[in-house]
């Protein structure tokens, strides 16, 4: 569903992505892992063309992803933000019918709401939910917020940046069973960014390790703990000693 081909990104003199290749099967969940400032968001943000790469291609179903509609283009993807990224002065339900309200996408305000509450369902939260605010709800609370923002349009592929950052280990491992579940029950495709090793189990099809701009190793999750890379190694056990330079 999603290629990278050669990739190459830089920012002044600062090279990210130094000839990434990465392949994301279709209807697969694959997770990127790596540190800080390896390029991880950058990728991401290159495939929806948030940013221009400066040389290589990227395909989504076979598909320049630089030409053609680009409404069209985009209503393919669904995105849960790090943050969560909810509108505080639209209301919950206004926040998960966002592209439904506007736009190629658009459906009358009562058809957005009872889609809207049936998603907020999905994610475990009530349907009198849908009328408070995001400043109403818990950290948790707006995350699944998110997750049904994500979903709302049925995408056909799904991008999770960070899903469980500041959430407690009991919540992180609900988000990480409803985006498992989801992804299957949806038959998406989905790409996630994560440190969390748990998250990394829980949802991943597939590993790709992305360090220094290019992917060091990629493989199926079960072969991740035996994989023989030593920048794998270091990372998924969390050692300072190794190829990895901790940045002091």
């Amino acid at each position: 569903m999603i290629r990278l081909e050669d990739v190459h990104k830089s920012f002044g003199n600062n090279r990210v992505l130094r000839g990434l290749n990465l392949e994301v099967p279709k209807g697969t969940s694959m997770v990127i892992i790596g540190g800080s400032g390896t390029g991880k968001s950058v990728a991401l943000k290159c495939i929806l063309g948030l940013v221009t790469p400066d040389s290589g291609r990227i395909l989504v179903d076979d598909q320049d992803a630089t030409q053609g509609d680009r409404d069209a283009f985009l209503a393919r993807f669904g995105m849960l933000f790090q943050g969560g990224a909810l509108f505080d002065s639209l209301s919950v339900w206004q926040n998960v019918a966002f592209r439904l309200l506007r736009g190629s996408l658009k459906r009358p305000a009562e058809e957005a709401r009872a889609i809207a509450i049936d998603k907020l369902r999905r994610v475990g939260l009530k349907p009198e939910v849908a009328d408070l605010f995001p400043a109403e709800l818990s950290g948790g609370m707006q995350k699944r917020v998110g997750l049904a923002r994500a979903i709302a349009a049925d995408p056909e592929i799904i991008f999770f940046d960070e899903p469980t950052t500041g959430l407690d280990p009991i919540m992180s491992g609900v988000i990480n069973e409803l985006i498992r579940e989801i992804v299957v029950e949806m038959g998406a495709t989905a790409l996630t960014i994560t440190h969390d090793m748990t998250s990394v189990r829980a949802i991943a099809d597939n590993v790709a390790m992305l360090h220094d701009g290019v992917i060091k190793w990629t493989g199926p999750v079960a072969e991740m703990d035996h994989s023989g890379d030593p920048y794998l190694d270091q990372f998924i056990h969390g050692r300072a000693e190794g190829p990895i330079e901790a940045v002091r």
